[in-house]
């Protein structure tokens, strides 16, 4: 069985798949400081409270927060007797190289995203990633990651308002029913809904722009469902887009090492 895991700045998702489909899929706040041994143990009992009776022979990671690898590492040698596949490492092969500027580094979450969707959509894609950043993330014809564009996250920017300004309350992220907000809170969720609407809409339209081609859109992250409603600017959303470009890679380099 494959251990997924994909550690983003928030949340930190643990899914495991058995070569068809994903059996159980869970979440837990992303901590540096917490060690292999708190997260087999949060991890064996859910196995156990969820009745996934299974044995983890193979493990991939991918993580924004490079803290976190040395313990997830550590977790996947000394309790499941596996060295796990880091995406961003030299170990680990990508299908197509992302072509970007020498020297930059790309974040793995952007190279997982493309690969899964590439996988699902084909090239001329742009992937919107609603997490703590809003990630665009743009795929050639030929599946590579070209580059994007990153915004501060939909959460980020609420506690940024909230932080910053002292009568602001923190607000949930909600769809008002009307641009124009009668209190406090209608007037901030407003700004956000329909100022992140804007801002997608923009940034898609100048990059269709500068490649001048049709380009699919696809959407994932937590938020994307919210900000997909009643609107026809996302072709798809993609809850799992990032675990099934983490079991393509996994399934790309083990066809590497029998080759």
């Amino acid at each position: 069985m494959l251990l997924a895991i994909d550690c983003g700045n928030t949340n930190t998702v643990f899914s495991i798949w058995d070569g068809r489909r994903f059996l159980s899929t869970w979440r837990i706040a992303t901590d540096y400081k917490r060690t292999a041994d708190e997260y087999f143990v949060w991890l064996s009992s859910l196995m156990m409270l969820t009745k996934t009776e299974v044995t983890v022979t193979e493990a991939i990671i991918s993580s924004t927060v490079p803290r976190v690898v040395f313990n997830l590492r550590v977790l996947c040698n000394r309790y499941f007797n596996c060295r796990p596949l880091v995406v961003g490492k030299p170990e680990c092969a990508l299908p197509v190289a992302p072509r970007v500027d020498a020297g930059t580094t790309v974040g793995p979450d952007r190279l997982v995203n493309t690969v899964g969707g590439f996988d699902r959509h084909g090239g001329n894609l742009i992937v919107i990633d609603f997490g703590t950043a809003t990630t665009f993330d743009v795929v050639d014809t030929d599946g590579a990651y070209i580059g994007g564009v990153i915004a501060p996250g939909v959460n980020l920017s609420l506690e940024a308002l909230h932080m910053a300004a002292a009568a602001l309350p923190h607000v949930e992220v909600s769809r008002p029913q009307k641009a124009i907000g009668t209190n406090t809170v209608a007037c901030m969720q407003s700004g956000v809904y329909w100022g992140y609407i804007g801002l997608a809409e923009g940034i898609v339209r100048q990059i269709r722009a500068e490649r001048d081609r049709p380009m699919k859109v696809i959407a994932t992250g937590g938020l994307a469902p919210l900000f997909a409603q009643g609107f026809d600017l996302f072709d798809a959303v993609e809850d799992d887009l990032t675990m099934h470009g983490l079991v393509l890679i996994h399934r790309y380099n083990k066809e590497l090492e029998t080759a």
